[in-house]
Parts: C-alpha cells; structure tokens; sequence
C-alpha cells in the first residue's frame, strides 16, 4: 500500500500509544504528515522523535481550545487538513450500573462521555471547516463494545455505541465534502486504554489483566490476540482516496466477534 497517503496531512488525538500510535506510524509510511494532539508530556516526546513528518501538541482532547490549537498548528505545519482520526478513551473496568457508587456516578458518567464521545465532537467542530474545502474524512475510533454487550460495563458499552450514532450523523451532516467512517477494533494487546479516574481506576490498564492474550484468542472465532498494528491498515484505507464511495460506515477489526 506505499504511498496511498502521499501529500496527505492528518489531525490524531490520542495518537501517542496503542492504536493511535500505531497508526500514525502507518500514517507516515504511507506518506502522510501528521499532527498529534497527546495529553502526555512523554508520549509527546516520543512522536517527536518520529520526525519531520510528526508534530505533537501536548493538550487535552475534552478541551475545545486545546482542540483549536491542534488543528491551527496542523494548518501551520502542514498548510492543510485532510484527515481527522480520533483515538482518545478511557475504559470503566466492567462496572456494571449497579455497582457504580452514588457519590461518583456524576463524575463517572462525565469522565467517560467526554473522553469517549465529547472529545470526538470538539475535535470535528475545530477540523470541519478545513475538512470542507479539502473534501476530506473523519475516522472515529469505536470498539467492539459498539455492538456487543458485555464488552465493558454500562458507562464504556454506551458511550461506544453513542459514537456509532456519530458516525452515521455525522457523515449525513457533513455529506458531499467530508466523508465520515470508523474502525471498531475487538479486545487489543498492549494498549494504554486505563480505567476511570473518578472511579480511583486511572492506574489500571486493560492490557495489564492476567491471561490477556489467552482470553482474546479463546473469544475470538478467528482465535487471534490482535495488537495495534493489527489495525491500522484499515484506517490507512479510510483515509485514502480508495474509500472516496465510503461514508457512514465502520470496519469491524476484531477476529469475527459477529459470526459467533
């Protein structure tokens, strides 16, 4: 696929690990220029070493100005904005409703919201117009959790079926300019997806759990572990001119949880 995203520039929040950092590296192979908007000092550091290619601003993706930030130093790095990818989440370690203390629950539902879904919309907000005269795309970043329950608790399976909602509001809105799809990707080996902060979860990682390869190879009909490489081809296809009839739509990348 060398050279599908020639002279392509791409905005990438939450692109400094896992996923994200997988496929802004696929990104650039493909020829891509992109911008990451990363929360983390050290991760910003590291997209930094990447090159010329690479630029990282270190802010916060639920903030709409840290947002407008990000796509203005795309705009002066790049001169333009083709490609929005969001990759920004935060997971609830499979707390069921019941479980969710009454004195957190506030928190818990606006921490996972605007991480997982309002950062989506400020991000979008602040590249649209420019998306616009580019005629360019939007990829959103689901999970399996999109379609199936169980996948997490009832904060994290709702907000990742809101942005399903998204994707297909969003590509009727923004139709013909700007096409809008997403990537679900099933359960991923060696993320940095972290559980609620309001919940005292923030130090714990879905990669870390015990038996993680052995569990996603036994729920998976294709019984692969997927890592986040696994996923990147198809971003760098939604990106590409070669889905320019795509819109609406989100790849399944998750060892066939469907057929099951």
């Amino acid at each position: 696929m060398t050279g599908w995203l020639e002279d392509t520039s791409v905005l990438a929040t939450g692109g400094g690990s896992g996923i994200g950092r997988a496929v802004v590296e696929a990104f650039v192979a493909e020829g891509a220029s992109v911008c990451v908007l990363e929360r983390d000092e050290a991760k910003c550091g590291e997209l930094d070493r990447l090159g010329a290619s690479v630029a990282a601003v270190q802010g916060d993706a639920t903030s709409a100005e840290d947002n407008r930030r990000a796509v203005a130093a795309a705009l002066d790095r790049f001169q333009s904005l083709d490609v929005l990818a969001t990759f920004v989440g935060v997971f609830d370690n499979y707390t069921h409703l019941l479980d969710l203390p009454e004195d957190r629950f506030d928190d818990a539902f606006r921490e996972a919201y605007d991480v997982n879904v309002k950062s989506v919309m400020l991000a979008a907000r602040a590249s649209v117009p420019h998306l616009r005269r580019s005629c360019g795309s939007i990829i959103v970043t689901g999970s399996s959790s999109s379609f199936y329950a169980g996948r997490g608790g009832a904060l994290y399976v709702s907000s990742k079926f809101a942005l399903r909602g998204l994707v297909v509001q969003l590509a009727h809105e923004l139709a013909p300019e700007v096409r809008v799809n997403g990537v679900a990707p099933g359960g991923t080996l060696a993320t940095d997806l972290r559980g609620l902060e309001s919940l005292g979860l923030s130090g714990e990682r879905l990669a870390d759990r015990e038996d993680r390869e052995v569990a996603l190879r036994a729920r998976t009909p294709l019984e692969v572990a997927l890592d986040p490489s696994d996923h990147a081809a198809a971003y760098v296809l939604l990106a590409s001119g070669r889905a320019r009839g795509m819109t609406g739509e989100i790849l399944r990348s998750d060892g066939g949880l469907g057929v099951r």
